[in-house]
């Protein structure tokens, strides 16, 4: 199994961490894993983007042009990304900011409105927990054990108080991830 993932969005969402709580997920669970960030140097507000990558074998190369999975939290990042996913693959992106949403139809796609759920339950800063339940709803490339491991490994030990709050958000991106297009 190799999973060859891009998160997109802007800085600021969660992005890169989560990308690197899967990627660390993934380690806990004794996969081979490759964790390349991009941003641009504005960081908060600028684009952000991680390309993840989880298997059972060595993995040759960090660099991608096509991907599995693309995780989108933006409109820039659609405009940039949904082209990329391998026909057969999987989008999955939150509707908030989307003006135009995705239409391939060799492709997967799910919706999933964590920004919204996250500022109805007052869990914005775990909105990107939320999507990352989601994912792996749709995909389970690391057990759900490995997850609060990954959060113990990425999170500073200041943090560790909000896991639970982190791992109900997954739980949470599990119950509203709602699929719009699939392919047989």
């Amino acid at each position: 199994m190799t999973e060859e993932i891009i998160i997109a969005g802007f800085g600021g969402q969660g992005v890169l961490s989560m990308g690197k709580i899967l990627a660390y997920s993934g380690i806990m669970q004794n996969k081979e894993v490759s964790w390349m960030p991009s941003y641009g140097p504005e960081m908060r507000g600028g684009t952000a983007n991680v390309t993840v990558i989880i298997s059972d074998e060595r993995i040759s190369s960090p660099i991608l042009m096509n991907y599995d999975t693309a995780i989108i939290l933006n409109q820039q990042s659609m405009d940039k990304f949904e082209k990329a996913v391998k026909p057969g693959g999987y989008l999955i992106y939150d509707g908030n900011g989307i003006t135009r949403h995705p239409e391939r139809k060799d492709i997967n796609i799910y919706r999933i409105d964590a920004n919204d759920e996250a500022a109805k339950r007052g869990f914005q800063k775990v909105f990107n927990m939320m999507v990352l339940g989601g994912y792996l709803k749709i995909k389970p490339v690391v057990s759900s054990e490995y997850i609060r491991k990954g959060l113990e490994k990425s999170l500073p030990k200041r943090h560790h108080g909000l896991i639970p709050e982190n791992e109900k958000a997954v739980e949470i991106g599990k119950e509203i991830i709602k699929a719009i297009h699939l392919v047989n």
